[in-house]
């Protein structure tokens, strides 16, 4: 047997969930920042069980609850396959430990993967197809169900509000040495006019939306490399369609990560975008509204500027948010990001004549 010291309440949390701990093999899964996941598996059979951390996750229950009422409806409405919850021996969806955490567990698929990053066009064409696929089985979901799991997560007029107060205290005295591009994102706030466009516009649905469309969000088959199904939809929420749409473009179609410091070599990849929008717009067939589909190409600019606003945010609050692993880390990342951004504008003016 296996288990790790950072998790004390390990070994009665499998027993919680039904497992003898005399005879589970327990394999560290993933120990982020956030959650840690592990693979628990006796001689019949292996659960995964997570543990989520009440100190970044206000309400996790919520997030337990959330996911079962998708399962639910997905299972009973559309027969689409997400990995089963696991009831702990009271029949509980989950377990609550001696220091308040969260633990929660899924029926373990085997033989899965999760990739990075997308390494061939039809890998992007398949994530982009998935996440639309689960959007359009939920369209009969009813998204105000849903608990909010975390309040104004892609709204950019709030994460614009947060980034120029973040200018005007300057609480560690960066703003001078990046005034040249702080002007340039705020010359860039006509993204802002349109995300408020969106959110009160009549061609604009509020739908439920994975909000953390990422390719390492999706099980793949060892054996066909086929999508099994999306996972993590811990912030699976109320949205628009520009929340997944736009982070796949940004995360899949750009040369480079948003951790990259070769900036010179920062581009859209045109046959990842053409890929991540042609699968999107299949899946969704016609779920998509008139409004939505003309305006398509906002999506990627604005989650983009969102991204760049978010990283220069924490840069000039004295990096309170994300982890860096050396002092300009912060800014690295949004000026990768703000490239980025300057080059899909550059990219859907040459190949869609499209400018925002």
């Amino acid at each position: 047997m296996q288990s790790t010291p950072e998790d004390k309440n390990l070994l009665q949390v499998i027993e919680v969930f039904g497992f003898e701990t005399s005879s589970v093999e327990i394999i560290p899964i993933s120990n982020g920042l956030i959650n840690s996941t592990y693979k628990v598996s006796n001689n019949k059979s292996s659960i995964l069980l997570q543990k989520l951390n009440h100190k970044v996750f206000a309400a996790p229950r919520e997030i337990v609850q959330n996911y079962n009422k998708i399962y639910s409806f997905l299972k009973k409405e559309n027969n689409y396959f997400l990995p089963e919850p696991v009831k702990t021996v009271d029949r509980n969806l989950c377990f609550s430990d001696a220091d308040g955490n969260c633990w929660r567990a899924f029926v373990f698929i085997n033989d899965t993967h999760t990739p990075e990053t997308p390494q061939h066009t039809e890998d992007a064409y398949d994530a982009s197809f998935c996440f639309g696929n689960f959007t359009r089985h939920l369209a009969g979901f009813d998204s105000a169900d849903l608990k909010i799991i975390i309040p104004q997560f892609h709204d950019l007029a709030f994460r614009y509000q947060q980034f120029t107060e973040a200018v005007t205290n300057d609480r560690v005295g960066r703003r001078e040495r990046i005034k040249n591009e702080i002007d340039v994102l705020i010359k860039k706030n006509k993204l802002v006019d349109f995300y408020r466009h969106i959110i009160t516009g009549p061609g604009f649905k509020l739908r439920v939306m994975h909000h953390d469309a990422k390719i390492s969000n999706i099980l793949f088959d060892n054996k066909t490399n086929k999508v099994v199904c999306p996972v993590d939809l811990d912030t699976t929420q109320a949205g628009y369609y520009f929340s997944d749409l736009g982070d796949m473009i940004r995360s899949m179609a750009c040369s480079h990560p948003e951790n990259s410091i070769e900036f010179s070599q920062l581009s859209i990849r045109a046959d990842f975008y053409t890929s991540i929008i042609d699968a999107y717009l299949s899946a969704l067939q016609d779920e998509l509204t008139t409004e939505e589909i003309k305006n398509i190409h906002y999506t990627g600019l604005l989650m983009i500027y969102m991204q760049t606003l978010r990283f220069m945010t924490d840069y000039l609050n004295g990096d309170i948010y994300y982890r860096i692993d050396y002092p300009e880390q912060n800014f690295d990342r949004a000026r990768n990001q703000l490239i980025l951004l300057q080059s899909l504008e550059e990219f859907l003016v040459t190949n869609y004549n499209f400018k925002a």
